[in-house]
C-alpha cells in the first residue's frame, strides 16, 4: 500500500474506511444519536499511561448520553448522574454500591414494592439485613432505630400507593449525624417539584420511564449525587457494566424539553379530579398531599412546588366492588406504571399485603394516574364507574369490613 491512498484500495475496503472521521455535525436543538460500541482512540498512548480525552468504549455513553446526564444533573442540582436501564435498576445498583455484607438498611414501609423484593431477596442472600419504619415516623423515631450496622436509609416521599409524606430534610440530617447515607426515590416530583440533594439527601433516584420520558415507551433510571458518593456510584456503575442505548437516551432528552409543561397539565388535572373525588360519598378518603386537608399536606406545602398526576382513593366498598368499578372505566386504562400521557388505574390491596406496619385504611385502595385527556371526560368516566359502588348494598360492605377485622 506504500504510496497508495484509500481510494486505491479495493471497493470492500473503501466501504469500511471512506468518509472517516466524518464532517462536523450540524447544530440542531436535539443531540445526535451516536451509536457505537468501539471508540477509535487518537494514538497508541491511550493504551498506556496517557489519559484519554474522552470515552474509550461506547458502553460508558457517547454524545447522546452525555447530554442527558448534563441535563439531569442540572435538574437535580447534582454533580454527577449515573444512567441505568430502568428505574428499578437505578435503585438496586445504588443500594448495592452503598452497602456490604453484614450491613443493615432502614426503609420506609411505603417503599416501591419491587425495591422491597430486591431487599428481601438478593440483598438478604448477600448478607444485608433490613428493617422498615412506618411512613408516619419522624426523624427522632427513625434515628432511634439506627444501629451500629446501619449503613443506608431509603426514603420515598410521597410514598408508593398511599402517597405518605415524610420530613425528608430532618430525616436526612439525623442520618448524616450518625454517619448513615440516605437515598430517596424522587420519581413523584420528576426532579422538578422537589430537590432532595438540597435537603441533605445523598442520592436522588428517579425512574425516567415515568415523567421524564413521558410517553410509556422507554425504560430508564438515574441516580443523582454529589461529592464522595458520586465517585462510589460511578465506580460501581462502571464495574457492573451499566448502560443505556443512545436511542433511549435521545427520547429522554426529548422528554426533558417538555417535562415542565407536561407536569403542569398533569398536576392541574389531578387536583381537579382529587377535589371531585373528595365530594363523592363512595370515597372514604382521598390520598393526595397537594389537596388541602389531605394527610401530609403541610409537609407538601413546605417542601414541594407542585404535584404530579397521582391520586389514591380509599373506597367505601368491598374489594370485589372496587374491581367491578375499575372494569367499568373506559378512559382510565388498567395498568401498572404511570407518568405517560394516558390515565391509568390499579387496585393496590394485593401490594399492600407486603407491608410490615398497618396502613389504617378502611377500605380498598385505588391509585389513579391522571393523564393528559380532557379532565371533564375523566371525571365523567369515574362517575360512570362509581355506579358499581352505588349499586352495592351497604350491609355487604359492613360484612366485609367486620370479616377483615
Amino acid at each position: 500500500m506504500k504510496g497508495r491512498t484509500i481510494l486505491d484500495a479495493a471497493e470492500s475496503t473503501r466501504m469500511i474506511h471512506v468518509g472517516e472521521p466524518g464532517s462536523p455535525l450540524a447544530n440542531t436543538p436535539l443531540p445526535p444519536v451516536q451509536r457505537a460500541s468501539t471508540v477509535l482512540l487518537s494514538d497508541s498512548g491511550c493504551f498506556g499511561g496517557k489519559p484519554p480525552a474522552g470515552p474509550t468504549y461506547g458502553r460508558s455513553g457517547l454524545t447522546t448520553q452525555a447530554r442527558l446526564r448534563t441535563m439531569l444533573a442540572d435538574l437535580e442540582h447534582a454533580e454527577d448522574v449515573q444512567l441505568h436501564p430502568s428505574g428499578l435498576a437505578a435503585v438496586t445498583a445504588t443500594i448495592q454500591a452503598l452497602t456490604s455484607a453484614g450491613d443493615e438498611i432502614l426503609l420506609v414501609d411505603s417503599v416501591y414494592n419491587p425495591t422491597r423484593r430486591f431487599i428481601e431477596g438478593t440483598m438478604r442472600r448477600f448478607g444485608v439485613t433490613a428493617r422498615y419504619f412506618p411512613p408516619t415516623a419522624g426523624a427522632n423515631e427513625i434515628a432511634a432505630m439506627i444501629g451500629s450496622q446501619t449503613r443506608l436509609l431509603v426514603l420515598e416521599s410521597p410514598g408508593s400507593l398511599t402517597l405518605d409524606m415524610q420530613d425528608v430534610g430532618a430525616i436526612a440530617a439525623a442520618a448524616r449525624a450518625r454517619g448513615v447515607r440516605t437515598m430517596i426515590d424522587n420519581t413523584y416530583s420528576a426532579g422538578v417539584f422537589f430537590k432532595p440533594l438540597d435537603h441533605g439527601v445523598d442520592v436522588s433516584v428517579q425512574s425516567l420511564t415515568k415523567y421524564v420520558c413521558g410517553h410509556s415507551d422507554v425504560f430508564m433510571g438515574m441516580a443523582a449525587s454529589r461529592g464522595e458518593t458520586s465517585a462510589i456510584l460511578a465506580r460501581a456503575s462502571m464495574e457492573a457494566g451499566c448502560a443505556v442505548s443512545p436511542d433511549d437516551a435521545y427520547l429522554a432528552v426529548r422528554g426533558l424539553k417538555t417535562l415542565h409543561a407536561r407536569l403542569g397539565l398533569h398536576g392541574e388535572a389531578a387536583l381537579t379530579v382529587a377535589r371531585w373525588l373528595a365530594s363523592q360519598p363512595e370515597v372514604s378518603n382521598v390520598l393526595c398531599p397537594a389537596l388541602p386537608g389531605a394527610p401530609g399536606h403541610e409537609l407538601w406545602v413546605r417542601d414541594f412546588t407542585g404535584t404530579c398526576g397521582l391520586v389514591s382513593i380509599v373506597l367505601d366498598a368491598t374489594v370485589q366492588t372496587a374491581g367491578a368499578m375499575l372494569d367499568r372505566l373506559s378512559l382510565f386504562g388498567l395498568g401498572y406504571s404511570w407518568g405517560g400521557f394516558e390515565s391509568l388505574a390499579i387496585l393496590c390491596d394485593g401490594q399492600l399485603a407486603a407491608r410490615s406496619h398497618p396502613t389504617g385504611l378502611t377500605g380498598p385502595l385505588i391509585r389513579l394516574h391522571v393523564g393528559l385527556e380532557n379532565v371533564d371526560d375523566l371525571i365523567a368516566d369515574l362517575d360512570k364507574s362509581f355506579g358499581a359502588v352505588r349499586a352495592e348494598p351497604r350491609n355487604n360492605v359492613q360484612k366485609e369490613k367486620i370479616a377483615a377485622g
